[in-house]
């Protein structure tokens, strides 16, 4: 501990500051030479959360402009029906496209209600013009964008960003608008990608057999979203590509989320013995049992978690009890409807790796919390 008057090594003040938002960092540069020193070194920038929310206008005084320089992995977090939150977020995109290179990491997060009828045509230009300027960006996540994503952004990234090791495009949009094309592009494009999540739609058998291919890098993760009507149009992958990629990557994971906007057939053609699904999620608005013991047929060897969002039933609570009893390597299984007790008690009684549970024997006001196994 250091004694009255005595300054803190630069590397401790570091450790204390990179914990700061950007004002708490500002407002620290200005205390001394020493202080200011710290602040502003890369140890402080090195992974950055941004929340535009809180730090709007002047977020950035000139004197640390510099230190955009030394972020590699930058989460920005902005809310689009606030005019100045939304113009902050724009604006250091823009200024992070023209000073930037060395950007590895980049997670848009939006927070509140999106405007009705917003493009989001300014927030994707920004991410554009940054995804031509950042050639050494590893992972790129744009899951918490409200915003329709498309084949020109998809396109801009597989000319810009091919050190890619991990893309995420699996955002809660209503509108599928990135084709399998660019996908192909994409995958070709960036042939160290080991980790990628799309819609459905977005997904062709010819990009499952890329992916599949004797001379590429390792893949390792798969989300996959169903959720808009291109979705339930989508053609379906057949089981045999599924296998062939499963056995060229045999630590795959696939995350499988299916919505209410999924006709009952379109989950037949999408639950593929083969697929290596480690998560499912189903919030189906027709048969929920089906894939549920579909999934305790099929998925036992891979399956971690589940998540049922559904209407409480005796057939729902029997294929859940099937399930506990085959998939003995789950971790979370989360339930969003009254079960029976003998469910809680056939995956606290089978599923040794249990990590925590929604499992309501009787309704309860919302949100349902979890419960950790201990």
């Amino acid at each position: 501990m250091a004694e009255p008057g005595e300054q803190l090594p630069e590397e401790v003040l570091a450790l204390i500051f990179r914990h700061l938002p950007l004002q708490g960092r500002a407002n620290a540069a200005r205390v001394c030479k020493a202080w200011a020193a710290a602040a502003t070194c890369s140890a402080v920038w090195h992974d950055t959360n941004i929340s535009c929310e809180c730090e709007l206008e002047g977020m950035l005084p000139p004197h640390l402009s510099a230190c955009l320089d030394h972020i590699h992995n930058l989460r920005l977090e902005f809310e689009p029906s606030r005019e100045p939150s939304r113009r902050a977020a724009t604006e250091l995109l823009t200024a992070l496209a023209g000073r930037t290179p060395g950007l590895r990491g980049l997670c848009l997060e939006c927070r509140g209600e999106k405007p009705l009828f917003d493009s989001g045509r300014d927030v994707l230009d920004s991410l554009h013009a940054l995804c031509g300027a950042a050639g050494a960006l590893r992972h790129l996540d744009l899951r918490g964008l409200p915003f329709t994503l498309d084949d020109a952004l998809v396109l801009q990234v597989a000319l810009g960003c091919r050190e890619l090791r991990s893309l995420f495009l699996d955002n809660g949009t209503l509108v599928g608008s990135v084709g399998p094309g660019s996908v192909l592009e994409l995958l070709e494009a960036c042939p160290r990608l080991r980790a990628l999540g799309l819609h459905l739609a977005s997904l062709s058998r010819t990009a499952l057999e890329v992916l599949a291919a004797p001379d590429r890098s390792p893949f390792e993760f798969l989300a996959l979203r169903c959720a808009c009507p291109e979705d339930a149009r989508a053609p379906p992958l057949p089981n045999d590509a599924w296998a062939a990629l499963s056995r060229r990557h045999p630590g795959l994971a696939v995350e499988l989320e299916l919505e209410p906007a999924l006709p009952e057939e379109s989950v037949t053609r999408v639950l593929q013995p083969a697929v290596p699904v480690a998560a499912l999620r189903l919030s189906l608005s027709g048969d929920t049992v089906g894939p549920v013991r579909f999934a305790a047929h099929h998925y036992a060897a891979t399956l971690r978690a589940l998540e049922v969002r559904a209407t409480s039933s005796a057939e729902l609570d029997t294929a859940l009890e099937e399930l506990a009893a085959r998939c003995a390597e789950l971790r979370e299984v989360h339930c969003f409807c009254v079960v029976r007790a003998s469910v809680l008690h056939s995956f606290r009684a089978h599923c040794p790796h249990l990590r925590s549970y929604t499992l309501k024997l009787t309704r309860e006001p919302h949100p349902w919390r979890p419960t950790l196994v201990a």
